[in-house]
C-alpha cells in the first residue's frame, strides 16, 4: 500500500491534467487559469480524497478540473472530449506498462547487470502501474454520475436525458457512488473487466 499510494496520485494527475489539457486545447482557459495544467499531484490532491484512500484502501478521488463549456464550439461534444480524456490517458500509460513488461519477458526478465532485487522491485513497479492505470480508465468509464463515463454519455443522449445525470452529479451521485464502494457491490462489478483487459494485453 506504500507504493501505492504515490503510484495512485500520480496517475490520477496525468489523468487530470488530460481533462485540463484537452478542454486548453478546446478553447477553455479555465483549466490554465486554476494552475491545473501540471503532472504535480499537489495541484490535483483533493484532501477529503486522500484522507479515504488512506483509511478505506478503497477508494480516493483527486480535485476535479474546473471546466467552463460555453467557451467550446460544441459544448457537449466538448464535454464528451473532455469527459473520454482522463480515462483514455491512463489506458494510454497501462499500454506503455505492458509494452515494457513484454520487452522484458522478450529478454527472459534480465537483470541488466542490476541486482536481483532491484529488478523485482522495478517489475513489481511497473505491474502496479498497469493495473492502477486500468483500474481508473475502467472505473471512470462506468455511466454513472460523477464519474466521466456520465459526461460521455451526456454527450450521446438528447438534451433531456443529459440534463437528468447533470442533476444526479450535482446532488446524489457522488454519496451512491461512495455506499456502492464501500459495500464491495463496486469492487464486484469492476474487477472482472479491469483483469479481462488486463488479459487482453497479454498479461
Amino acid at each position: 500500500m506504500i507504493l501505492g499510494i504515490p503510484v495512485f496520485l500520480l496517475s490520477l494527475s496525468i489523468h487530470e491534467f488530460a481533462h485540463g489539457k484537452v478542454a486548453d486545447l478546446l478553447g477553455d482557459p479555465t483549466p490554465r487559469w486554476m494552475g491545473r495544467l501540471t503532472l504535480d499531484p499537489r495541484a490535483h490532491i483533493d484532501p477529503f480524497g486522500l484522507i479515504v484512500l488512506l483509511l478505506t484502501q478503497r477508494i480516493g478521488w483527486a480535485k476535479p478540473v474546473p471546466v467552463n463549456p460555453t467557451y467550446f464550439k460544441n459544448p457537449r461534444k466538448g464535454m464528451l472530449y473532455v469527459g473520454l480524456a482522463g480515462p483514455l490517458s491512463n489506458l494510454t500509460l497501462a499500454i506503455m506498462m505492458a509494452i515494457i513488461l513484454h520487452v522484458w519477458r522478450f529478454f527472459n526478465y534480465s537483470t541488466f547487470g542490476m541486482p536481483f532485487s532491484i529488478m523485482i522491485s522495478i517489475f513489481d513497479l511497473i505491474r502496479l502501474m498497469l493495473i492502477v492505470n486500468v483500474a481508473l480508465a475502467v472505473f471512470n468509464l462506468l455511466p454513472f454520475p460523477p464519474l466521466d463515463g456520465s459526461r460521455i454519455l451526456a454527450g450521446l443522449l438528447p438534451s433531456r436525458q443529459a440534463y437528468i445525470l447533470d442533476y444526479l452529479e450535482g446532488n446524489i451521485g457522488m454519496m451512491i457512488l461512495f455506499m456502492l464502494a464501500m459495500t464491495g457491490i463496486l469492487g464486484k462489478i469492476i474487477s472482472p473487466i479491469i483483469w479481462f483487459v488486463i488479459r487482453l494485453m497479454g498479461l
